[in-house]
């Protein structure tokens, strides 16, 4: 039987050991740019190419599908296009003003506890609006190229929904480059802008107002 005394001894000179320091866990290697960025580029390419493809084999049916409000106008299927694609253009003016908000780049304006609350429901609204326009152009029109205008028209709507997929694939992506949004989202704006101005400009001076 072990002498208490002696058991109390052997405790006193030989004191606990330190417990050993926890691991250190070393961060997964940062991954390239290119190599985060390549499934969304593909995919939003591989969108792109479909729609220029099947726009430009499928022949267009000039179907007009017209909104209540809209019969009585000249050219009620181009009014409703251009309503919803001015539309979809200033919600994007609001997602682009309230992202330069948030991100410190409109002096003496502070970012308010709902600007990213209307950053995301405007970018959600602009794509609402283009939704309908675009697969109203594509199956009523096609994909045209008899006019400079026209083909550029095609051209950029195409790449327009193709970006639009790249970005949305992108945001679901941790390690993003710092300058994947501002991009992205700028070429989606300028895409845009470049979709409504080679059509909506021509109706507004022949029609005027669409409403």
């Amino acid at each position: 039987m072990a002498d208490p005394t002696m058991t109390g001894r052997y405790r006193d000179h030989h004191p606990r050991l330190p417990s050993p320091p926890p691991e250190r866990i070393e961060p997964p290697p940062e991954r390239p740019a290119w190599q985060l960025l390549l499934i969304p580029m593909l995919v939003g390419g591989l969108v792109a190419l479909t729609l220029g493809v099947y726009g430009n084999v499928h022949d267009g049916t000039g179907v007009a599908v017209n909104l209540a409000g809209f019969q009585n106008h000249p050219a009620p299927t181009s009014a409703v296009k251009v309503t919803l694609s001015t539309g979809a253009l200033g919600f994007a003016v609001l997602q682009i003003l309230t992202a330069l908000i948030m991100y410190g780049k409109v002096p003496g304006v502070a970012a308010a506890d709902w600007s990213g609350t209307a950053h995301r429901w405007s970018g959600r609204l602009a794509f609402l609006c283009a939704v309908p326009v675009g697969i109203h152009c594509l199956y009523a029109a096609g994909f045209q190229s008899y006019d400079g205008r026209i083909f550029l028209h095609s051209l950029v709507g195409c790449l327009f929904f193709g970006a639009f997929t790249v970005k949305m694939l992108g945001l679901r992506k941790d390690g993003m480059p710092g300058w994947f949004l501002p991009v992205l989202g700028g070429s989606l704006f300028t895409g845009l802008v470049a979709v409504w101005w080679t059509t909506a400009i021509r109706f507004f001076e022949n029609f005027g107002s669409p409403i």
